[in-house]
């Protein structure tokens, strides 16, 4: 049976400030807070606040029939938690219809994939952690930002335990196949993969209120019949975006919600289903491995990185910026790591793009790239100040080496320990464990013994006198 996976990103840019080369070393705030809370407050009102409730609403009228996934970075959750605390009560209310999904992504959303195993392994585990407290569920699909995804990347995606992945269907990749199959890593099959229709998904998001195009006006059956169309033999239809589109990019005055409440009906009528990632990778097999050598994403024409390292001020700062980040991993300073995680994302390196996308780029205060970079490096500077005075940078190689090492041994044992107490939990729930006594030995198994006590001899009184 034909299913569709729907699948919404949820993002938050940090706005930067006017940050001046004489600033640096004297002022360690780097956030224009009025954009912030402004952008917030904008997009949950005209977005994310109809959106969501539609979506809830399509659940709910559906009788469970309608699935969706989500994904959203820890900076947004963050950010929503302060300004927009209604978004984040709809997105309970979406849980607690358990029609919907929620993915595992970076943190930053930002593009530590491309520099620092480490660092995309811990940020990743955060955001899995957040979700995990939120929703009450710890994801099991992952998707990077911006749909970033290479052979490497999917190799270690699948080492962290994900048995599935969302990406791009990217011409230049497949070639003639086609993107309504399920694919697997090439460095490893157990990561089945997810491929987006490019198409279907920007007719929604990027063409929906055209009015210069060809298939301008789209209603949900003409869109469903384009899906019914497809051959047989191909099963999974991706449909991936924003969701700030329905509301920002594609105005409500659009009908955009209305067209996208019509979409279940008119797809049960055809017989197509909803599905989540989940489902799709449990369900269908891979019909044959992906081989993407180079990182490919969802963004411009080209689908590749080069809207974020394509020119060199651009790399320089990409460049700059992960030279600290085993020193930034050491740290356990809360405003170190909160700059990091902002400092990371994405959108600082692609307003400094010289591309011509075709697509319009707001780039807020900036003026132009080589503004946006001259800004960007001057906050750089001082970050790097900061973290230099915690972790000079004359420690030497085989000291900090040591230190990670001794990081990364803790990190696994914590590991294995939360692995053995998940697998008691399990053993208790089905009433095979044994008691709880028991248990608590077993765990304190996982301890140095302590040392025993040397046996003490009684003396008598003749000895004594001896």
């Amino acid at each position: 049976m034909r299913t569709i996976c729907l699948y919404f990103e949820i993002h938050q840019i940090i706005h930067l400030k006017r940050y001046r080369f004489f600033d640096i070393g004297t002022n360690h705030y780097y956030y224009d807070d009025y954009a912030n809370e402004y952008s917030i407050n904008e997009v949950a009102e005209r977005s994310y606040i109809p959106a969501l409730s539609a979506l809830i609403d399509m659940a709910k009228n559906s009788g469970g029939a309608f699935k969706v996934a989500l994904s959203i970075s820890g900076v947004a959750l963050e950010q929503l938690e302060i300004h927009a605390p209604a978004v984040i009560d709809l997105l309970h209310q979406l849980n607690d219809t358990g029609c919907c999904e929620f993915l595992a992504e970076p943190y930053s959303h930002g593009l530590s994939s491309l520099a620092n195993e480490d660092c995309f392994k811990e940020e990743v585990k955060r955001q899995c952690a957040k979700m995990k407290q939120m929703f009450g569920k710890s994801p099991k699909v992952f998707r990077n930002s911006s749909l970033i995804y290479s052979d490497e990347i999917g190799g270690l995606v699948a080492s962290m335990g994900f048995k599935g992945m969302l990406t791009e269907g990217a011409k230049h990749v497949l070639g003639w196949k086609s993107p309504h199959y399920v694919y697997h890593c090439s460095h490893n099959p157990n990561l089945k993969l997810l491929l987006r229709d490019f198409k279907l998904s920007d007719d929604i998001s990027l063409r929906f209120s055209n009015s210069e195009w060809s298939e301008y006006p789209l209603f949900a059956d003409k869109y469903i019949g384009w899906i019914d169309a497809l051959p047989q033999e191909e099963q999974v239809i991706n449909i991936f975006m924003e969701l700030s589109a329905l509301g920002m990019s594609q105005p409500l005055s659009s009908n955009i919600l209305e067209f996208l409440k019509a979409l279940p009906a008119c797809a049960k009528d055809k017989g197509i289903t909803f599905s989540t990632p989940t489902e799709i990778i449990s369900k269908l097999k891979s019909v044959s491995q992906l081989d993407v050598p180079y990182p490919m994403s969802w963004v411009d024409e080209e689908r590749d990185t080069s809207c974020w390292l394509g020119n060199s001020m651009q790399r320089e700062a990409f460049n700059k910026l992960y030279s600290i980040a085993e020193r930034i991993h050491l740290s356990d300073d809360r405003r170190i790591k909160q700059d990091w995680d902002y400092l990371q994302a994405s959108n600082n390196f692609r307003f400094m793009t010289t591309k011509n996308s075709g697509v319009g780029l707001n780039r807020g205060i900036y003026e132009s790239p080589y503004d946006a970079f001259t800004n960007y490096m001057n906050v750089l500077g001082d970050f790097i100040k900061r973290v230099e005075s915690l972790y000079p940078m004359d420690i030497d190689n085989e000291e900090l080496n040591a230190l990670l090492t001794t990081i990364k041994n803790q990190g696994d044992e914590i590991d294995e320990l939360h692995k053995e107490l998940e697998q008691l939990q399990t053993k208790l729930e089905k009433g095979k464990a044994a008691p709880v006594k028991a248990v608590k030995a077993t765990t304190a198994k996982t301890k140095a013994p302590a040392a025993k006590k040397p046996a003490t001899k009684k003396v008598t009184k003749k000895e004594v006198a001896k």
